[in-house]
Protein backbone atom coordinates (compact mmCIF):
# COMPACT_ATOMS: atom_id res chain seq x y z
CA UNK A 1 0.00 0.00 0.00
CA UNK A 2 2.75 2.47 0.78
CA UNK A 3 4.73 1.55 -2.14
CA UNK A 4 1.77 2.14 -4.43
CA UNK A 5 1.12 5.56 -2.54
CA UNK A 6 4.71 6.14 -3.30
CA UNK A 7 4.90 5.17 -6.59
CA UNK A 8 1.62 7.68 -7.59
CA UNK A 9 3.40 10.77 -5.49
CA UNK A 10 6.74 10.19 -7.83
CA UNK A 11 4.08 10.14 -10.82
CA UNK A 12 2.46 12.93 -9.64
CA UNK A 13 5.60 15.31 -8.96
CA UNK A 14 7.23 14.62 -12.82
CA UNK A 15 4.42 15.61 -14.57
CA UNK A 16 4.16 18.85 -12.52
CA UNK A 17 7.92 19.46 -13.02
CA UNK A 18 8.12 18.46 -16.58
CA UNK A 19 10.12 15.36 -15.88
CA UNK A 20 8.92 11.89 -17.74
CA UNK A 21 7.99 11.70 -21.38
CA UNK A 22 9.38 14.64 -23.38
CA UNK A 23 10.81 16.17 -20.41
CA UNK A 24 14.24 17.07 -18.60
CA UNK A 25 14.48 13.61 -17.45
CA UNK A 26 13.54 12.01 -21.07
CA UNK A 27 16.23 14.42 -22.74
CA UNK A 28 18.69 13.25 -19.87
CA UNK A 29 18.39 9.54 -19.84
CA UNK A 30 21.01 8.30 -21.95
CA UNK A 31 24.46 8.93 -21.97
CA UNK A 32 27.40 10.02 -19.54
CA UNK A 33 25.98 13.45 -18.96
CA UNK A 34 22.76 12.23 -18.13
CA UNK A 35 20.66 10.40 -15.00
CA UNK A 36 21.62 7.07 -17.02
CA UNK A 37 25.15 7.39 -16.80
CA UNK A 38 25.28 6.96 -12.69
CA UNK A 39 28.38 8.29 -10.38
CA UNK A 40 28.98 6.26 -7.47
CA UNK A 41 25.83 5.49 -5.61
CA UNK A 42 24.99 6.93 -2.45
CA UNK A 43 22.93 5.74 0.48
CA UNK A 44 19.62 6.92 1.77
CA UNK A 45 20.93 8.74 4.35
CA UNK A 46 23.21 11.02 1.86
CA UNK A 47 20.29 11.71 -0.35
CA UNK A 48 18.44 12.50 2.65
CA UNK A 49 21.23 14.93 3.73
CA UNK A 50 21.74 16.11 0.60
CA UNK A 51 18.05 17.04 0.27
CA UNK A 52 17.89 18.97 3.89
CA UNK A 53 21.13 20.81 3.08
CA UNK A 54 19.46 22.20 -0.48
CA UNK A 55 16.38 22.92 1.16
CA UNK A 56 17.95 25.01 4.06
CA UNK A 57 19.10 27.38 1.10
CA UNK A 58 15.78 28.12 -0.46
CA UNK A 59 12.76 26.05 -1.88
CA UNK A 60 13.58 23.79 -4.90
CA UNK A 61 11.02 21.36 -6.85
CA UNK A 62 12.70 17.61 -7.48
CA UNK A 63 14.49 18.47 -10.64
CA UNK A 64 16.58 21.48 -9.22
CA UNK A 65 17.42 18.99 -6.07
CA UNK A 66 18.48 16.78 -8.56
CA UNK A 67 20.42 19.32 -10.74
CA UNK A 68 22.11 20.90 -7.86
CA UNK A 69 23.48 17.81 -6.61
CA UNK A 70 25.14 16.86 -9.41
CA UNK A 71 26.53 20.12 -10.09
CA UNK A 72 27.88 20.69 -6.35
CA UNK A 73 29.45 17.25 -7.20
CA UNK A 74 31.04 18.11 -10.36
CA UNK A 75 28.82 15.67 -11.93
CA UNK A 76 30.11 13.04 -9.68
CA UNK A 77 27.05 12.04 -8.24
CA UNK A 78 24.04 12.20 -10.44
CA UNK A 79 20.82 10.85 -7.89
CA UNK A 80 18.12 9.38 -9.80
CA UNK A 81 14.02 10.36 -9.32
CA UNK A 82 13.49 7.13 -7.54
CA UNK A 83 15.96 7.71 -4.83
CA UNK A 84 15.07 11.38 -4.42
CA UNK A 85 11.37 11.09 -4.81
CA UNK A 86 10.54 8.90 -2.82
CA UNK A 87 13.38 10.32 0.29
CA UNK A 88 11.59 13.68 -0.05
CA UNK A 89 8.29 11.88 0.84
CA UNK A 90 9.67 10.54 3.96
CA UNK A 91 10.95 14.14 4.75
CA UNK A 92 7.58 15.32 4.19
CA UNK A 93 5.76 12.15 6.21
CA UNK A 94 8.10 12.97 9.38
CA UNK A 95 7.22 16.71 9.08
CA UNK A 96 10.63 18.36 7.73
CA UNK A 97 9.55 19.37 4.62
CA UNK A 98 6.42 21.03 3.27
CA UNK A 99 5.38 21.40 0.00
CA UNK A 100 3.79 24.64 -2.24
CA UNK A 101 2.70 25.93 -5.26
CA UNK A 102 4.26 28.89 -7.09
CA UNK A 103 4.08 29.42 -10.62
CA UNK A 104 2.47 26.59 -11.48
CA UNK A 105 5.90 24.18 -9.58
CA UNK A 106 5.34 22.24 -6.61
CA UNK A 107 8.09 23.44 -4.07
CA UNK A 108 9.49 21.91 -1.62
CA UNK A 109 10.40 23.90 2.15
CA UNK A 110 11.84 22.91 5.36
CA UNK A 111 9.67 23.10 7.87
CA UNK A 112 10.56 24.52 11.88
CA UNK A 113 11.44 20.92 12.54
CA UNK A 114 13.62 20.75 9.46
CA UNK A 115 15.57 23.48 9.86
CA UNK A 116 16.06 22.55 13.44
CA UNK A 117 17.29 19.67 12.32
CA UNK A 118 19.39 21.18 9.74
CA UNK A 119 20.84 23.20 12.13
CA UNK A 120 22.16 20.38 14.60
CA UNK A 121 24.19 19.51 11.66
CA UNK A 122 28.11 19.58 12.68
CA UNK A 123 29.60 22.52 11.15
CA UNK A 124 32.75 20.89 10.08
CA UNK A 125 30.93 18.21 8.88
CA UNK A 126 31.55 18.10 4.77
CA UNK A 127 28.77 18.61 2.71
CA UNK A 128 26.93 15.18 1.34
CA UNK A 129 27.94 15.82 -2.43
CA UNK A 130 31.63 16.10 -1.69
CA UNK A 131 32.30 12.08 -1.04
CA UNK A 132 30.86 11.64 -4.15
CA UNK A 133 33.08 14.09 -5.58
CA UNK A 134 36.20 12.93 -4.31
CA UNK A 135 35.18 9.04 -4.51
CA UNK A 136 36.35 6.45 -6.97
CA UNK A 137 37.29 7.66 -10.68
CA UNK A 138 37.36 11.29 -9.67
CA UNK A 139 40.54 11.73 -11.33
CA UNK A 140 39.40 10.55 -14.89
CA UNK A 141 36.26 12.72 -14.48
CA UNK A 142 38.26 15.56 -13.78
CA UNK A 143 41.04 14.91 -17.01
CA UNK A 144 37.81 14.74 -19.06
CA UNK A 145 36.65 17.65 -17.96
CA UNK A 146 39.98 18.98 -19.26
CA UNK A 147 39.83 17.90 -22.03
CA UNK A 148 36.69 19.06 -22.78
CA UNK A 149 37.35 22.40 -22.03
CA UNK A 150 40.79 22.35 -24.07
CA UNK A 151 37.91 21.50 -27.06
CA UNK A 152 36.13 24.35 -26.36
CA UNK A 153 39.34 26.61 -26.35
CA UNK A 154 41.05 25.37 -29.46
CA UNK A 155 37.12 25.62 -30.98
CA UNK A 156 37.21 29.35 -29.83
CA UNK A 157 40.47 29.62 -32.11
CA UNK A 158 39.14 27.87 -35.05
CA UNK A 159 36.54 30.38 -35.10
CA UNK A 160 38.01 34.16 -34.12
CA UNK A 161 41.70 33.07 -33.96
CA UNK A 162 43.86 34.76 -37.28
CA UNK A 163 46.65 31.98 -39.07
CA UNK A 164 49.34 33.13 -36.73
CA UNK A 165 46.92 31.42 -33.20
CA UNK A 166 45.93 28.75 -35.39
CA UNK A 167 49.25 27.44 -36.23
CA UNK A 168 50.43 28.45 -32.07
CA UNK A 169 47.67 26.39 -31.19
CA UNK A 170 48.25 23.12 -33.77
CA UNK A 171 52.18 23.01 -32.27
CA UNK A 172 50.56 23.97 -28.56
CA UNK A 173 48.54 20.59 -29.35
CA UNK A 174 51.07 18.39 -30.99
CA UNK A 175 53.24 19.01 -27.72
CA UNK A 176 50.66 17.80 -25.51
CA UNK A 177 50.09 14.91 -27.88
CA UNK A 178 53.35 14.16 -27.53
CA UNK A 179 53.88 14.60 -24.20
CA UNK A 180 50.66 12.38 -23.34
CA UNK A 181 52.12 9.46 -25.16
CA UNK A 182 55.32 9.98 -22.63
CA UNK A 183 53.27 9.15 -20.08
CA UNK A 184 51.65 6.48 -21.23
CA UNK A 185 55.46 4.97 -22.00
CA UNK A 186 56.22 5.67 -18.83
CA UNK A 187 58.59 8.70 -19.42
CA UNK A 188 59.10 11.57 -17.83
CA UNK A 189 56.43 14.10 -19.86
CA UNK A 190 57.39 17.17 -21.90
CA UNK A 191 55.89 20.63 -21.11
CA UNK A 192 57.56 22.18 -23.80
CA UNK A 193 56.60 21.80 -27.69
CA UNK A 194 58.81 21.03 -29.90
CA UNK A 195 59.83 23.67 -32.61
CA UNK A 196 58.97 21.49 -35.28
CA UNK A 197 55.48 20.96 -36.82
CA UNK A 198 56.39 17.90 -38.85
CA UNK A 199 53.95 15.68 -37.35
Amino acid sequence: MYAHRMSEHTRCFRRDEGIGRGGPGRRHGRGPGGWGGRGPRARRGDVRAALLVLLAEEPRNGYQLMQEIEQRSGGAWRPSPGSVYPTLQQLEDEGLISTQEREGQRLFDLTDAGRIQVAERPAEAPAPWEAAERGPGSERRELFRLVREIGMAASQIIQAGDDTQVAQAQETLRGVRRSLYRILAGEPADDTPSSTSGE
